[in-house]
């Protein structure tokens, strides 16, 4: 939460950093070109922000941002900066190179006093921070500008920053709250313990403990975007999840508790605890045959269930485990490309319900691989590119599906609809050839018959000028 600001006779406070007033040096320049030590002036006029309090880190704010909210860990921060040393040498600035430094604060990806300055700040904020050496560069230095065991002055203006985005589409976006413990994320399969908190336009709809299988949130009425946070989370974390409708409650909502289609939702979570699955490389070939024929269940029932996001994951569990397997046997290799074949079927009929039509091309070119001929793979490849309008390769995709099984209705009918599809393109492709050779050909006519006027506007001049010739030649001095 953001704390108000508090006002005294000679100085303000926001959140427990110092912002200059008139009889103070607020400017680097000025502290610096001072005859006082300006590691003295900065400590008495700053606000030390380290979590510890020891004075590594002091801060004082030049000029206020905008007020609001601040960086929190994990979040794409972009700054402009100057650095210096003690003696007023400037080792390195933004400002020079003209472009600002883009970063994720709290990750360990600058030293340690921007990490925690930063997260002090606010949008549009400038303050200069006094860096003790343990956190910057401490006893190393950054050979050749800075010295061993240097105290730093920067300059930072924090121009903006976003959440850190967790999936392609921008439909995950988390803010870490409170950092996790460890290393070890929870992964597919894992049993997992939260606490978890929901807004949906401002307002609150559930705050509850619950438990439940990371792939399969969704029996515990957990929604995706979480569930596919987890594997970015360590125990101990609580974050802000901020999720589009394709990872909340999509074009169902959630009507019991007053969400409706398409909404966009917040939670914030707190991973207490989980107790992580077996990685594929714990189990031997037998288990994960075993556990391949479970999860393809739990993926059908999924999909019958327009879950189709959720039948992915499982589907997914199996190529993970089985892709690189080969068995010692012709039974058991057997066994390994049939669940893969229906594996990467099934993936490619999710996408293609998810309009994920690039990811069912590539299920079906995986299926081919195992099975060439296969018919369900090369009719729902057929179908991806015609929804793509790639309407010759759907076209060549739906004639060897007969020439697989010369019975396939669907196919043929399909085939029907991909013919009409081409000649369609080709008649726009004519009428807007046709219109621009006109235009090309009306174009042309209009520049011949402006320069014939304009050679006939030159002639009329050119008779004038001698008609004028000749009368003065014959009026004589």
């Amino acid at each position: 939460m953001v704390k108000h600001m508090k006002g005294t006779s000679n100085k303000r406070e926001i959140l427990g950093t110092r912002v200059c007033t008139s009889d103070e040096m607020s400017s680097l320049e000025d502290i610096l070109s001072s005859n006082q030590c300006p590691t003295a002036v900065i400590t008495s006029q700053g606000t030390d922000v380290t979590p510890n309090r020891d004075s590594g880190v002091c801060k004082i704010v030049k000029q206020h941002g905008v007020e609001g909210e601040r960086p929190m860990i994990g979040d794409k921060v972009c700054v402009h900066y100057t650095g210096r040393l003690l003696s007023g040498k400037k080792f390195d600035s933004s400002l020079d190179r003209k472009e600002p430094f883009v970063f994720n604060v709290g990750k360990g990806q600058v030293i340690k006093a921007w990490d925690i300055g930063v997260c002090s700040m606010q949008k549009g904020e400038v303050c200069l921070l006094l860096c003790k050496p343990e956190y910057a560069y401490g006893s190393a230095g950054s050979p050749p500008k800075v010295p061993p065991n240097a105290t730093l002055v920067f300059e930072i203006e924090l121009l903006s920053f976003r959440g850190e985005v967790l999936t392609e589409d921008g439909g995950i976006v988390r803010r870490i709250k409170v950092k996790g413990e460890g290393y070890n994320n929870p992964n597919d399969g894992a049993t997992v313990h939260v606490h978890l908190k929901g807004w949906c336009g401002g307002c609150s709809f559930e705050s509850r403990d619950v438990t439940f299988v990371v792939g399969e949130s969704v029996d515990a009425g957990v929604p995706l975007g979480v569930d596919r946070a987890m594997e970015k989370m360590q125990k101990g974390e609580c974050c802000l999840l901020y999720l589009k409708p394709k990872y909340g409650y999509g074009k169902e909502g959630k009507p019991e508790n007053n969400i409706g289609s398409n909404a966009e939702l917040l939670f914030e979570v707190t991973l207490k605890n989980f107790e992580k699955a077996k990685e594929s490389w714990e189990m031997d070939l037998k288990e994960k045959l075993e556990r391949a024929v479970l999860v393809k269940q739990k993926g059908t029932q999924y999909f019958k269930a327009g879950r189709y996001s959720h039948a992915v994951i499982q589907y997914q569990q199996i190529v993970t485990w089985l892709e690189m397997e080969c068995g010692s046997g012709t039974e058991q290799l057997q066994a390994i490309q049939s669940l893969l074949v229906v594996a990467h079927l099934n993936l490619a009929l999710c996408y293609l319900r998810l309009r994920e039509y690039s990811k069912t091309v590539e299920n079906c070119n995986k299926v081919m691989e195992l099975d060439p001929d296969n018919e369900k793979a090369l009719y729902r490849r057929g179908e991806a590119r015609l929804l793509r309008n790639e309407f010759s390769m759907a076209l060549e995709d739906f004639k060897q599906v007969l020439q697989v099984n010369p019975y396939n209705r669907a196919a043929r009918s399909q085939i029907a609809v991909c013919q009409r599809k081409i000649r369609e393109h080709n008649e726009r492709d004519k009428m807007i050839y046709a219109n621009m050779f006109q235009r090309f050909a009306e174009h042309d006519a209009k520049v011949v018959k402006l320069k014939r006027k304009k050679d006939d506007s030159g002639h009329s001049d050119q008779n004038k000028q001698g008609l004028k010739r000749q009368c003065l030649s014959e009026d004589g001095p």
